[in-house]
């Protein structure tokens, strides 16, 4: 994405923020290919029958930005954050309107990376990392927001410490240590804490 891009965004975002309803389409003409990125890393390995796929769940994001209105967005890495972070509410709610028609049997599963669970070879279920996710940002926020942005939005470590506005160190640290984290809660390990 080229400078010009960046601007052209950042303006799209003050328009939006301001009540232009057609610079939200303008915006998501540029950065509709990246919201796909986001939703494929939200449905790298789904459970064999999932009806939900990257294009439709990108499009479902936009369906509720638009009927949100003028939401407020500072720049590209804090938009991408917003819509990583719908994107997995679209998700959660999938999963539990499955699991309450199938009992379960259904339910979406959704894969860590090795990196972020290398112990583990299958997905682990959308509503188990909802809730192991929560229960961290109940512990420590930040560490939270580090996860679904590195992670789910797929922001560098640089946009997310733009994004949070803490270090590039700090980002580094929060997100090894909620890897960690998650890692012991999602395989039943105990003992793991956040200082």
């Amino acid at each position: 994405m080229t400078n010009q891009d960046q601007l052209d965004i950042t303006g799209m975002l003050a328009a939006w923020n301001n009540g232009d309803a057609g610079a939200l389409d303008r915006l998501m003409n540029l950065v509709y290919p990246e919201l796909r990125q986001i939703a494929h890393r939200h449905l790298v390995r789904k459970h064999p029958g999932a009806s939900v796929e990257s294009a439709s769940l990108a499009n479902e994001a936009y369906l509720k930005l638009v009927r949100a209105g003028g939401i407020h967005c500072e720049n590209r890495g804090h938009f991408l954050a917003l819509c990583s972070q719908i994107m997995r509410r679209i998700l959660v709610d999938h999963a539990r309107k499955h699991r309450f028609a199938k009992r379960g049997g259904n339910a979406l599963f959704i894969p860590l990376d090795g990196v972020l669970l290398a112990a583990q070879k299958r997905g682990i279920e959308v509503l188990a990392l909802d809730e192991a996710l929560d229960e961290l940002a109940r512990i420590d926020e930040r560490k939270s927001r580090v996860v679904e942005l590195r992670y789910f939005g797929g922001l560098s470590i640089e946009e997310t410490a733009e994004v949070l506005e803490v270090s590039v160190d700090t980002v580094k640290r929060d997100f090894r240590m909620a890897r960690a984290w998650l890692l012991a809660e999602l395989t039943g390990k105990q003992g793991a804490n956040i200082p």
